[in-house]
Parts: structure tokens; sequence; C-alpha cells
């Protein structure tokens, strides 16, 4: 095989929002992946700003696009969830008491939508012969400064890494990020920087390549 194609879905961080072009973790990781691969790595990326789990979940049941792009990689991406938490702490709007209910209700909904957006790239990588590795990027806590936004953001990412199989990866940043949001977030204080973006790709090649790597 000559090379290979990366198809990266998800949201803004997806899209490498609040970096410079070339800087977000796709661009980064694609590099990477051509370095360790000693192949090409052709790109399709479908990135969404302000997705939600909902959001990809409908895309990838119902848009052709979204679902070839997901049949034809070999390495696919996911960065998802952390606009499930942001939408439910807005819809919160600082009443103190509202928060933790929304929270939950958004979690419960979220880890739902994860299962049917697993679950269909299962069904659309179905009788295909051709490995293909799946990264899913983990969450930081965009509000460091609320407890129950870091229950939250922990909560996620230990029923995200449940997924963690030969062919599956969870690259966790969120100890990177804890304590470190001035270095690595943008100046909106919820996307990283271009040295944010540095650190999801490291943390996503370091997982190694897997099946492809063969």
């Amino acid at each position: 095989m000559m090379g290979y194609h990366y198809t990266a879905i998800g949201d803004s961080l997806t899209t490498g929002f609040g970096a410079l072009p070339g800087n977000g973790f796709v661009p980064v990781y694609r590099r990477m992946a051509e370095r360790r691969l000693r192949a090409q790595v052709s790109l399709t990326n479908l990135g969404v700003n302000g997705l939600t789990t909902e959001g990809l979940e409908q895309r990838l049941k119902s848009d052709y696009h979204y679902r070839m792009a997901i049949r034809d990689a070999d390495l696919i991406t996911i960065s998802i969830g952390g606009n499930d938490l942001i939408k439910a702490a807005k819809a919160a709007g600082g009443r103190p008491g509202e928060l933790s209910p929304l929270l939950q209700k958004a979690l419960r909904n979220c880890k739902r939508n994860y299962g049917d957006i697993m679950g269909t790239i299962t069904q659309l990588k179905a009788g295909l012969r051709k490995p293909y590795i799946i990264r899913i990027v983990g969450l930081y806590n965009p509000y460091p400064q609320v407890d129950e936004a870091t229950d939250w953001v922990r909560a996620f990412n230990r029923y995200v890494a449940g997924y963690s199989s030969p062919v599956c990866g969870f690259a966790p940043v969120y100890r990177e990020f804890a304590g470190n949001e001035q270095a690595l977030l943008f100046i909106d204080h919820l996307h990283p920087n271009g040295r944010g973006y540095q650190v999801i790709a490291n943390k996503l090649n370091e997982l190694g390549y897997g099946r492809l790597g063969h």
C-alpha cells in the first residue's frame, strides 16, 4: 500500500480553532503519522465548530460524505464532547442550583450519543478487510474553577477510555492542561492555542499506530 487516509471528525478542536492554519492537532498529527508510518497520509478534515455529540451522531447516520470518509479511512480521530459540557454550563447561566442537574443530564445524553457514534463507525467498517485505527481525544476542563465541570470531564474521560481496544486508543490530555491553562489555551480560555494543539498531537502520536504500523 502506497499511503494511508486519515479522516478527522469532531468539533472546533478538529478544525484547529484558536491556532494558526496548519497548527491544529489534526495537521500536526498527520505529519507525525507520515513520519512514523513512512508513507504518505492524505487527510479529510470534517471538523465543525460548535459540534456536539448529538450533531456528530446525526451526521454519521445521515450524511453520505461523512459516511464515505469514515469507510475510506485507515486512521480516524474523534474530538467531541466539550460542547455538550459548554452548552449545559451556559444554560445554567450562573445559577448554581441548576448547574448539577443540567450537567448530569448532559453527561447521560453525551454517553448515549457517544455509544451511537462508536456503533455507527463499527457498522460503517463492518465487512471491510482493510485494518483501521480510531484515536479518541480526551477532554481537558475549559472551566477549571468549577468543581462540577471537573467532575464532568473526569467522568466523560473515564467513560470514553472504556472504548480502548487494539483498534481504538484514548489520548488523555486532562493532566497536561490542568494548571497549565495560561500556557496552553487561546485567549478565549476555551480552545487550545498552537502549543495546546501540539500537546494533543503528541498524546495521539504516543499511542502508536497499531495495526497500521505493520
